[in-house]
């Protein structure tokens, strides 16, 4: 029974991801980002990954072509047909699912940390005790958390924010389990106007100051 109510949460959690996705292609289509309140300052993350997912698409599309040329075989050409341009549709998602759902600084220096339709974290102002531009180069997944409490949410396998808690903060991961994390290291592209938001709330002066001025020496990726 363990394993059945798993696998129900695991396909409840892949249903939630398409229909955002979804919404996310409407928004991006519309020019319209999702969840940015008043005084709200978004933080985009797209940068490392957007020439590879279109890469992905383009290679995509290619082999649709090849493969309706050279399979014979209606049924078959059909159902590969399908799988292909449904593949592109789901590239195209998560582009549009990061695109319009941006990390959020709140005016009140409170975080949402986001990647795509997969995750949502939000960060109460009173939970965050330091933050600081560091450039890392995490292995394994976009989003993983670590045994001491650290979560990655990695893009293109760099993050360079990295965020202390003055407490553990629960959130929910891709596939529906439960988590805390103490430490969010997570990727913006332009990571010191994100510190910047943090430290000086569009609601007023914060109890925060950056750990450092100044980005930490950039250790060499992995091979």
């Amino acid at each position: 029974m363990d394993a059945v109510k798993r696998l129900v949460r695991v396909v409840r959690r892949l249903a939630v991801h398409e229909l955002r996705g979804f919404h996310s292609l409407a928004l991006w289509v519309a020019r319209r980002r999702h969840g940015l309140g008043a005084g709200a300052r978004p933080a985009a993350y797209t940068g490392p990954q957007t020439a590879m997912l279109f890469g992905f698409a383009f290679v995509a599309v290619v082999e649709t072509v090849v493969l309706a040329l050279i399979v014979p075989w209606p049924l078959v050409h059909s159902a590969l047909l399908f799988v292909d341009l449904y593949t592109v549709l789901q590239i195209l998602a998560l582009h549009a699912a990061s695109v319009t759902r941006p990390h959020v600084a709140g005016a009140d220096g409170s975080l949402r940390v986001r990647y795509g339709q997969f995750l949502d974290l939000r960060i109460a102002a009173a939970d965050i005790d330091r933050v600081r531009v560091e450039r890392r180069y995490p292995e394994g997944r976009t989003v993983q958390v670590h045994e001491d409490g650290t979560l990655d949410v990695a893009v293109g396998s760099q993050t360079t924010v990295t965020v202390e808690l003055a407490r553990p903060v629960a959130f929910v991961r891709p596939l529906g389990l439960p988590a805390e994390a103490r430490v969010v290291r997570l990727h913006a592209d332009d990571p010191r106007a994100l510190v910047d938001a943090l430290t000086r709330p569009a609601a007023g002066p914060g109890p925060l100051t950056p750990e450092r001025t100044a980005p930490s020496p950039a250790p060499d990726p992995p091979a």
